[in-house]
């Protein structure tokens, strides 16, 4: 076998392979050879049947599950022999000439397939003692976790049926339909619907107008849907709302104690207040360390300058550039609403991908000389947060990790980039900060990973750099898209 490097500039690479002719021949005549003592071909004793009678039946496919193994397997052999890594599968051309194809599979010429590829720079790397990393933290009051839990215990909180007017604080049971221009909006109109006034879970004005009703009022209000509300059709617009008041409840008294933990499900009040407290330590915990990460990949973009495999950048910039014109389109808005061009956000944005792929590429090569592996355990942990995440969808689920390539790969990659993370912050210098809750939850606008210019426009590129999950933007009915931010607080807090 010949190696011929006919391109090598930067990191793309291409290679000339050349099979001679008498090495294919005798490649083939090592499987007729094989298959003379197993095939039964009429006419003929076992093991008995002439080489050149199989040849003439099976000498072609035989022939072509030789290139196809060649292809398949060769590519990984000579990188190796190189001591060099692809970016990405090699590209595999081989001749489309019908001709000169027949020629090989009759082993009458040589086979020859070229490999194109892009490889994956050396990386020397550097001393990192010199990073210097703020670790914000915050001190828990005992008035937050009281707090937390009292919006938790909302959800327990009994009402009981009242005469007179509702105030707020009192839960309404209303049947509603909403219309705009005269005529009912899909998803506008609702049955016993269950409303606490004050709780701001429906429209702007829609609760305040509903405020001195009694029960067996019916009434129609008036109200706008807010400008930015997600279901297009309807933000902005003035709209009405037939309503029919059913009841009216009062609420009854909270108190944080041992018959409040038991409705939600835990032994005791101290109990809760530790379940409480340790969430929103979590919480704290994973803003602390998105921080603490973000400020050790910027100072690593610091360190290191180098030409990035531009395949791993097109597919990077592909993700990114996908997610914000689903942003965009969600929000109905366009480039121009962000004070940009869209050949301004492709430039932006493929910075933003050469850096991931940069960063990418470090933590690699960190990682393997650190040693830092992942456990078949730690994989399985994340594929079952996978499932929990898609219930009823498990086999689904499975089944495609198993089956499909680089699924598996998808998995492995966080957790291996936390992990060489916790080995760099064991190398580096940290001092812990401690700040508020509002210093904490502050937005790093400034961030090397978010080039966006606007607000609006950075919110879509931290999305795009955190590899958030979309936000699905709920239509019609007045109260879903606030009723299930709610539900989604509570039950964040009460799990």
């Amino acid at each position: 076998m010949q190696v011929i490097e006919t391109l090598a500039d930067g990191l793309k690479r291409e290679l000339k392979v050349v099979i001679p002719a008498k090495d294919m021949q005798a490649r083939m005549n090592e499987r007729l050879a094989d298959a003379k003592d197993k095939v039964k071909i009429n006419g003929f004793r076992p093991g008995k049947v002439p080489v050149a009678h199989l040849k003439k039946m099976y000498g072609k496919s035989i022939m072509a599950e030789l290139v196809n193994e060649l292809v398949r397997d060769k590519p990984t052999e000579i990188l190796s022999e190189r001591g060099e890594k692809s970016a990405t599968q090699p590209e595999v051309a081989m001749t489309e000439d019908e001709a000169e194809a027949e020629k090989i599979l009759s082993a009458e010429a040589d086979f020859e397939f070229t490999l194109a590829y892009e490889v994956i720079p050396a990386i020397e790397l550097k001393d990192v003692s010199g990073i210097k990393i703020t670790r914000e933290v915050v001190d828990i009051a005992e008035d937050e976790v009281t707090e937390q839990i009292m919006r938790i215990a909302e959800s327990a909180r009994t009402f009981e049926d009242k005469t007179g007017a509702a105030e707020n604080g009192d839960r309404v049971t209303i049947d509603y339909l909403g219309k705009v221009d005269g005529e009912a909006f899909d998803g506008g109109k609702d049955e016993d619907a269950e409303l606490v006034l004050g709780s701001n879970r429906f429209i702007p004005g829609f609760e305040e107008q509903l405020v001195g009703a009694s029960t067996g009022d019916e009434k129609t209000i008036n109200v706008t849907f807010p400008a930015e509300y997600p279901a297009a059709n309807l933000a902005g617009k003035d709209a009405t709302f037939d309503i029919k008041v059913k009841s009216v409840a009062a609420p009854g008294a909270v108190e944080i104690n041992d018959e409040l933990a038991t409705k939600l499900g835990v032994e005791s009040a101290e109990k809760l207040k530790e379940i409480v407290r340790g969430q929103i330590e979590s919480q704290y915990g994973s803003m602390t360390r998105q921080k603490v990460k973000r400020q050790m990949l910027d100072q690593l973009d610091e360190m290191y300058q180098f030409d990035t495999p531009q395949r791993l950048v097109d597919a990077e910039f592909e993700n990114i550039w996908r997610q914000i014109n689903t942003d965009l389109e969600q929000a109905g808005k366009t480039f121009a609403d962000e004070e940009t061009t869209e050949e301004e956000a492709r430039v932006e944005y493929r910075k933003l991908a050469e850096r991931r792929v940069r960063l990418g590429l470090v933590l690699s090569e960190i990682g393997e000389k650190a040693g830092v592996t992942v456990t078949d355990e730690e994989m399985q942990r994340s594929l079952f947060d996978q499932l929990r995440q898609f219930p009823g969808q498990e086999k689904q689920i499975i089944d495609y990790f198993q089956k499909t390539p680089g699924a598996a790969a998808s998995l492995r990659a966080p957790l291996f980039e936390e992990k060489v993370v916790d080995h760099l912050l064991s190398e580096v210098s940290v001092t812990d900060k401690t700040v508020s809750k509002e210093e904490l939850m502050a937005d790093d606008e400034d961030g090397n990973d978010k080039p966006a210019k606007t607000s609006a426009k950075k919110k879509s590129a931290a999305k795009a750099d955190a590899a958030e999950g979309e936000e699905t933007a709920e239509a019609a009915a007045p109260k879903k898209k606030a009723a299930s931010k709610k539900k989604a607080t509570d039950d964040s807090a009460a799990e």
